[in-house]
């Protein structure tokens, strides 16, 4: 008798594992926090209460106001930051997504 238990029927679909374009999502996000700047401006974010405006945070960071802008909009590309136009300003809001990552990080430090 065959043993069918550890056949292929049993084994998981690997290939939706690695589905492409969730693939390109997460690495997107990922990459993101691949650079201190970034990584600095969504831990900030995610520690306010509600989001902060533009001129809020730039007093945080050591970088030009437009290098803190051109931060923000890959960081809103890649789906970890929320902006929206607040009178003259913006505002900025982390996602659910970015704090669920900076929270996976601060428990496995």
């Amino acid at each position: 008798m065959t043993d069918t238990a550890s056949g292929p029927s049993e084994t998981p679909n690997l290939g939706a594992v690695i589905d492409d374009e969730v693939t390109a999502v997460d690495v997107k996000a990922l990459s993101a926090f691949g650079y201190e700047t970034r990584y600095r401006l969504v831990r900030l974010l995610v520690e306010s209460d509600g989001g902060l405006r533009f001129d809020e945070i730039t007093p945080h960071v050591s970088i030009s106001d437009s290098a803190v802008s051109h931060a923000l909009t890959l960081l809103a590309d890649a789906g970890l930051v929320e902006k929206r136009k607040d009178g003259r300003s913006r505002s900025y809001t982390p996602t659910e997504r970015a704090e669920a990552l900076v929270a996976a990080l601060d428990e496995t430090r």
